[in-house]
């Protein structure tokens, strides 16, 4: 049977929609996101003063609302534990599972935690929430209207709208389809990218207007040759990727470790991380505190006036620890603000000794960390670009992020995000449990390392604007 030539129009202009609709979702993050930024501004380290009354608040912040934040997440707001990115996981292995991970009760719940933490200054990023809300909205639109895209496969579309909501957050859509095909999915075909490219464009669009800036980092613009680019990748590339997979590394085993503690004493644990990330915001001027890209563009304004001596360590380390005290508690929030973050410092600092461009070595090493804490070296290149705002650095930034990749792996032998994901169903976590024991269906399968789990069928339109999926049933990974 003949398809109407109106058909293809029709799906991209309700994928547009959806992305759209995800886009408007994530703008509120955002703006919590730059309210971030403002409060950093008036921690010594970002204002070049001291100590006023309302830095000292911001400092010691972490102290009364962490246990705070531990006590709902296993109280009233238990469903809103976590990253977010693994339950997205579970739902895409798992379609049972969408109805309870991915409702309004958990979304908010997550939501709501993850507000208290960053305005607390706390070490978080915020892909995990984004990429739920992107997740959550294409989940309550194809429940209201299953017929929005009647040949469309019901994972794709949900795995499409979590790019979109990274895309969103990150105001990079190029960013958001790679994260869609590189991770979610682990397949890189035109009838996926096509349309996760029309999601995350939409969503970027949307949640841009006031949010996130299209260069976040500035314009970062570098004369260097690419032979020297290529020559400072590969001791960057090392020791950013050694960061990044030690990062992932101590998450994953500290996630494991401190989540059922957290959940049988909240009130204790949570004093005492709230006095660890208290004591390093102290150390290092506030320089700590925050997702890592306020202390990135500081590092650039500054002319990457970074040094190796006893106060760099102290930042290194507070900003390798610190998320990771934050996330393994369940914390709702990202890692990959906190990955660059690391790494950049890093890179800036080594480059900087060796009486290089430190600015290079920020780029370098904000690449090498991210590449090396996620095994995502794709996507780590698109969002480096967009952040930093030079393609001249980009022979560096591939060389990087893909040694980093390697080196990455060889410390954290299971991507981050899948292994968090692992942890969920084991550990019984408060997230996962009612649908683990509620649901009359076997444990999901856990797939090869470093690709999602199956997650359906070929999206509707495909790259010559005819219907995918015809003659072909063929899963999406």
């Amino acid at each position: 049977m003949s398809r109407s030539p109106l058909g293809p129009v029709r799906s991209l202009v309700l994928l547009a929609l959806l992305g759209a609709a995800v886009g408007l979702a994530c703008w509120p993050l955002n703006r919590i996101d730059l309210l971030q930024d403002r409060l950093l501004s008036t921690l010594p380290a970002f204002s070049g003063g001291g100590w006023s009354a309302s830095g000292w608040l911001l400092a010691l912040a972490p102290i009364p609302l962490v246990p705070l934040l531990l006590w709902f997440q296993r109280g009233p707001w238990r469903r809103g534990a976590g990253s977010g990115i693994p339950q997205v996981m579970l739902c895409l292995e798992d379609p049972h599972r969408g109805s309870q991970l991915l409702s309004a009760a958990p979304t908010g719940e997550r939501l709501g935690l993850w507000t208290v933490a960053s305005l607390a200054l706390l070490p978080l990023g915020r892909e995990g929430p984004v990429v739920e809300v992107g997740a959550a909205v294409g989940q309550a639109l194809l429940r209201s209207w299953p017929g929005l895209l009647h040949r469309a496969s019901r994972g794709h579309l949900l795995a499409g709208a979590a790019g979109a909501g990274l895309a969103g957050g990150f105001n990079t859509p190029l960013m958001g389809m790679v994260f869609v095909v590189e991770e979610l999915t682990g397949s890189f075909q035109q009838r996926l990218v096509w349309p996760a490219l029309v999601l995350t464009s939409a969503a970027a669009l949307v949640s841009g207007l006031g949010g996130q800036p299209m260069f976040a980092l500035g314009i970062n613009a570098s004369p260097v040759a690419e032979t020297e680019q290529l020559l400072w990748a590969i001791p960057i590339g090392l020791g950013g990727g050694a960061l990044g997979g030690l990062f992932a590394w101590l998450l994953v085993r500290a996630t494991g470790l401190i989540t059922p503690i957290a959940r049988r004493q909240p009130l204790r644990l949570g004093l005492a991380a709230g006095v660890a990330l208290a004591l390093l915001t102290l150390a290092t001027g506030g320089a700590s505190g925050g997702d890592g890209e306020t202390l990135m563009r500081l590092m650039l304004d500054q002319d990457g006036d970074t040094t190796i001596d006893a106060g760099w360590v102290v930042l290194l380390v507070s900003r390798l620890i610190g998320p990771v005290l934050a996330l393994s508690a369940g914390i709702p929030g990202g890692l990959i603000d906190p990955a660059f973050a690391v790494g950049g410092v890093f890179g800036s600092g080594v480059v900087r000794a060796l009486a290089g461009d430190p600015h290079l070595g920020l780029a370098l090493g904000m690449a090498a960390g991210l590449a090396g804490a996620t095994q995502l070296p794709v996507m780590t290149i698109a969002f480096a670009i967009r952040m930093a705002g030079d393609q001249q650095l980009m022979p560096g930034l591939v060389a990087a992020a893909v040694i980093a990749a390697y080196t990455g792996q060889a410390i954290q032998r299971r991507p981050v995000y899948h292994a968090l994901a692992d942890l969920l169903v084991p550990e019984r976590s408060e997230g996962a449990a009612a649908v683990v024991e509620d649901e009359d269906h076997g444990r999901t399968g856990q797939g090869d390392q470093g690709q999602g789990a199956e997650v359906g069928d070929e999206m509707e339109i495909d790259t010559h604007g005819a219907a995918a999926g015809e003659g072909d049933n063929r899963p999406g990974v």
